[in-house]
């Protein structure tokens, strides 16, 4: 992979800075990459804004901080308004469907979005929501591996929530491909995106 720039933001609560640690171990421990974090918090921990920041490389990162992602990971509103307008052009904007309202002016990225927090209500926890969104990050960026992936979410959690947090990412890794696949056949109305818990 070449050097990508990261970020995933929402609120205290959410695991986003969770997502972000899965996401850079799936590609310095179980991929043999190279990867940084770094992240921030609101005044408050649980439901205050936080980020985290991640650079992933196949060579040794000189420079551990986003400057301007490539892929931008929302979950909540006020995420979404204050980090969209750092996303490159032609980047990848990924949201949580129900909690982000995106705008027009977002046609200049590749925008997926996904309505994970219903789908962890659906499995019986809200709290995997981060795992079902990283399961769809998987999916519609095609920068790691599902297998090292997988493998990062299976060490990352605690042993009593393992299995539920490997159910939540596979949800999103399928929901993800769906996507794709969808994007790839507009013309196809058996593959529009519509979630039901089935």
């Amino acid at each position: 992979m070449q050097l990508t720039e990261i970020r995933v933001a929402g609120f205290g609560g959410q695991g986003v800075i969770l997502s972000a640690i899965v996401l850079g171990k799936a590609a310095s421990i179980f991929q043999g990459a190279f990867a940084t974090m770094t992240q921030n918090f609101g005044p408050e921990a649980r439901g205050g804004a936080c980020s985290a920041q991640l650079v992933l490389s196949d060579s040794p990162i000189l420079y551990p901080y986003v400057t301007r992602p490539d892929i931008l990971v929302v979950m909540s509103q006020e995420a979404y308004v204050r980090f969209v307008p750092e996303l490159k052009d032609g980047g990848i904007l990924i949201v949580e469907q129900d909690l982000v309202r995106a705008s027009d002016a977002d046609k200049k990225f590749q925008v997926f979005s996904i309505p994970a927090t219903r789908i962890a209500e659906v499995l019986g926890k809200r709290m995997v929501l981060n795992s079902v969104m990283v399961g769809f990050f998987t999916a519609v960026t095609n920068l790691l591996d599902p297998d090292a992936v997988g493998k990062a979410v299976a060490d990352s959690v605690p042993a009593s929530f393992r299995d539920l947090n490997l159910k939540a990412f596979e949800k999103g890794l399928e929901y993800g491909i769906t996507a794709l696949t969808a994007r790839a056949n507009p013309a196809d109305a058996e593959l529009q995106l519509q979630y039901s818990p089935e």
